[in-house]
C-alpha cells in the first residue's frame, strides 16, 4: 500500500455513497505495512471483508478474485488496490467483479505502471491508462485518471459502475482527483513504501 493509493481510497470514503458489504481483494498487510495498510477506519460502521489468496493481518476470507464465490450482484463496494497486477487473468477478475457488484455499488482499482517488480507472490502485469479503460469496458460508468509523468505515469486508479452515478458526487470527486494528481504527480511515492520491503527481503536473502 502506497500513500498516494491510501489518499485515492479516502477521496471515494468521503465523496461517493459507499454500499455494504464492501470488499477489500488483496487486503493482506504485508510485513512492514501492518495496520498503515488497513483502510477499515476509512469506511466506519461499515461491514468490511478482507480478502486475499493467503492469510495473515487484514485478511478475513481466502479469496481468489478470479472466481468470486458470491451471488450476483451482492457485493456493495470492491477494492483492487495495488492488487490487479499480481492477478494472472486480470480480465477474468474484472468480470467478476462486474457479476457481484450490486447496482448501486462501486468498484475502485488502482495499479503501477512505472514501479519494479514485486513479488506477493507474483508480478505479472503493468497497466495504461487506456488499459484500464479497456478492462473496465462492462462498466456503464468509468473514469480513469493517472499520476506521474505523461509518458510514463507510476500509477493509474479508476471507478466503475454498472449505473450512473449522481452528478453531484462525480463533480466532488473529479475536483479531488485533480487535486490528487497534481499532488502525487512526482515520482517520491513511486518507491516510498516499498523501498524498505525490498531492502529487507535482500537481507533476508542473504
Amino acid at each position: 500500500m502506497r500513500e498516494s493509493i491510501k489518499h485515492f481510497a479516502k477521496i471515494v470514503s468521503e465523496t461517493f455513497p459507499i454500499e455494504e458489504p464492501i470488499f477489500e481483494f488483496g487486503s493482506l498487510q504485508v510485513p512492514g505495512q501492518e495496520g498503515f495498510a488497513d483502510l477499515r477506519p476509512m469506511f466506519p460502521n461499515k461491514e468490511y471483508i478482507g480478502c486475499d489468496l493467503r492469510n495473515g493481518p487484514g485478511v478475513d476470507r481466502i479469496i481468489d478474485l478470479t472466481s468470486i464465490p458470491m451471488p450476483v450482484e451482492s457485493i456493495g463496494t470492491i477494492l483492487i488496490l495495488d492488487t490487479l497486477e499480481h492477478v494472472e487473468y486480470p480480465r477474468k477478475a474484472v468480470g467478476e467483479v462486474h457479476r457481484t457488484l450490486k447496482k448501486d455499488g462501486i468498484a475502485v482499482l488502482t495499479s503501477v505502471m512505472n514501479f519494479p517488480i514485486h513479488s506477493c507472490p507474483y508480478d505479472y502485469w503493468r497497466f495504461t491508462p487506456e488499459g484500464f479503460k479497456t478492462l473496465l469496458k462492462s462498466f456503464a460508468f468509468q473514469f480513469v485518471v493517472f499520476a506521474g509523468d505523461d509518458m510514463f505515469p507510476h500509477t493509474v486508479v479508476g471507478v466503475a459502475a454498472k449505473h450512473s452515478v449522481s452528478e453531484e458526487s462525480f463533480a466532488e470527486f473529479r475536483h479531488k482527483c485533480g487535486r490528487w494528481k497534481k499532488q502525487w504527480t512526482g515520482p517520491r511515492d513511486a518507491f516510498k513504501n516499498y523501498r524498505r520491503l525490498f531492502i529487507s527481503k535482500r537481507k533476508q536473502s542473504f
